[in-house]
């Protein structure tokens, strides 16, 4: 799946402004985000890991902030 990110220049819009809705376009659509997510394979069982390592840390980081300990 393709997903282009098209931005119109506005009525006396500079270059600088059309390039920051252009990035912030970008970023909001996480075309980046998946283009580093698709560099290199990886594989079920290891994206599975990696999903449990990242909820234990939410929890952990989660339980600190209720109990104070930052």
């Amino acid at each position: 799946m393709i997903r282009l990110v098209r931005v119109e220049l506005r009525d006396n819009e500079n270059f600088d402004a059309l390039l920051r809705r252009f990035t912030k376009e970008v970023q909001k659509s996480g075309l980046l985000r998946d283009y580093r997510s698709k560099r290199r394979f990886v594989s079920k069982g290891e994206q599975r890991r990696a999903k449990a390592r990242k909820a234990e840390h939410k929890r952990r980081r989660k339980a600190a902030k209720l109990t104070g300990h930052f």
